[in-house]
């Protein structure tokens, strides 16, 4: 009966014949766990009997053991001669379908791009920002600028999601739109649009992978365990790592060197450097206009009038692009090598709801299928990713709704994850974060 469940798994079978089931399973680098339940009624009763794990083999996997993976519900299992199974559902494994059948579910009008609807969104939101900013000055009231801080926070992040499809070319399929479009809206709210564009095409064509991933990717053990405890702290102790976002744009990850603004960086290839330098010059001038209005203004005043709202759109960022890639309840795997796939690497990515917030940031939640299809507009995500979700089966995990109009239940998704999600091993191509129990983690090493 394992012979079985392994080899629908697609994994090679045990030997048909061993002496006794191990009633123990010790995870390992190269371990694999198959929970089998057996429900079997027999002319004394009903006897349940449970066979955890097998013997410790290399089924060429390589795989670093999860701490804990979802489990299939009854879809999962079924009766074979009599014998209920269930199998815990290994979102490790390569899927059944390829990037073509989640391609060919998603209606063909999802992938047409309308430069004046795109333009619309940008034109709504442009009028809210100069809005707030109008109403915030008008009152002036230590009452209302918390209030603005926070809504006008929300918009920037906003803003920045629009200059986002831009630097995916989701916009529209004009390039020099999008281009002037992104500058505009990226530089506003000083990110460097080409420096942000390029390095999040390397993010999107990595996606899932240690190494090679760029934003709010694991570290390596060894790397982990060079860093001293403020650089733990302030990378693993909520609020810090919410903050992290502008020294990310100056000297990227742990682990990587360059910096968003300078044409040299390892980023960048010659051919980009002209961009980077665009880009550059465009946040410099936002920059000093900034400083020209804190002479004309006060600079208290424009600390109140955009100084706030920019951290607040800080930690928006932060927050949303980490929990699209952390935080689940159950543990999701990272690769390397030869494990590592465009499409596994894509299905560990995470969609998310936000409440009202969902209109307002464009859908960004709809996380799944905007990594597998940036191309996509964000006015279709929605629509896309319901049509993809027969193909993805156990693959999409779908989110927990907000109890509230504002998204507060993934504050414990985020604490959780700061404290469980520290660092993988150096070694293996299938990988699962392990906890320092240190910095608050409740979960061990695997051995």
């Amino acid at each position: 009966m394992a012979s079985w469940v392994l080899s629908e798994c697609g994994i090679r079978p045990l030997p048909q014949k061993f002496h006794q089931p191990r009633t123990r399973f010790n995870a390992n680098n190269n371990g694999y766990k198959i929970k089998l339940s057996i429900s079997r009624i027999n002319d004394v009763g009903r006897k349940n009997l449970s066979l955890i794990g097998c013997r410790s083999r290399d089924w060429c996997l390589k795989v670093s053991a999860p701490l804990k993976v979802a489990t299939l519900d009854a879809e999962g299992g079924g009766m074979r001669n009599g014998v209920e199974e269930k199998v815990e559902f290994d979102p490790s494994l390569p899927p059944p379908f390829g990037l073509a059948d989640i391609r060919a579910s998603i209606p063909k009008h999802c992938w047409v791009k309308d430069p004046w609807k795109s333009m619309s969104y940008v034109f709504r939101d442009v009028v809210v920002v100069f809005g707030l900013a109008a109403a915030a000055a008008y009152f002036n009231s230590w009452i209302v600028w918390p209030l603005y801080w926070a809504a006008q926070g929300t918009m920037f992040w906003a803003l920045f999601v629009l200059g986002h499809d831009c630097g995916h070319g989701s916009f529209s399929n004009d390039h020099k739109l999008n281009s002037v479009v992104g500058h505009i809206l990226h530089s506003s709210i000083l990110v460097p649009y080409h420096g942000w564009r390029i390095s999040h095409r390397t993010h999107h064509q990595n996606h899932g992978h240690v190494e090679k991933d760029e934003s709010w990717h694991p570290v390596s053990e060894s790397l982990f365990n060079k860093m001293d405890a403020i650089t733990r702290k302030l990378r693993f102790t909520v609020p810090f790592p919410m903050l992290a976002y502008p020294f990310y744009l100056w000297g990227r990850s742990p682990g990587k060197k360059g910096s968003h603004f300078h044409p040299g960086s390892d980023l960048f290839v010659p051919s980009e450097r002209k961009d980077v330098i665009t880009s550059t010059t465009c946040w410099t001038a936002m920059a000093a206009l900034l400083v020209g209005l804190s002479f004309v203004a006060g600079p208290i005043q424009m600390l109140k009038l955009y100084g706030g709202p920019y951290w607040i759109f800080v930690m928006w960022l932060d927050f949303v692009t980490y929990l699209h890639h952390h935080g689940h309840e159950d543990k999701l795997p990272w690769y390397r090598g030869k494990e590592w796939s465009y499409l596994r690497g894509g299905l560990t990515t995470l969609d998310r709801d936000y409440g009202i917030i969902n209109n307002i940031h464009h859908d960004i939640g709809t996380h799944v299928i905007h990594h597998l299809f940036p191309q996509i507009p964000h006015y279709h995500l929605v629509e896309a990713t319901e049509a993809a979700k027969p193909v993805l089966g156990k693959y999409y995990r779908v989110p927990k709704k907000s109890e509230g109009p504002l998204p507060f239940h993934l504050i414990g998704s985020l604490i959780r994850s700061m404290k469980q999600d520290h660092y993988v091993s150096d070694t293996g191509e299938i990988l699962y974060y392990q906890a320092d129990p240190q910095l608050g983690g409740s979960l061990q090493k695997s051995e």
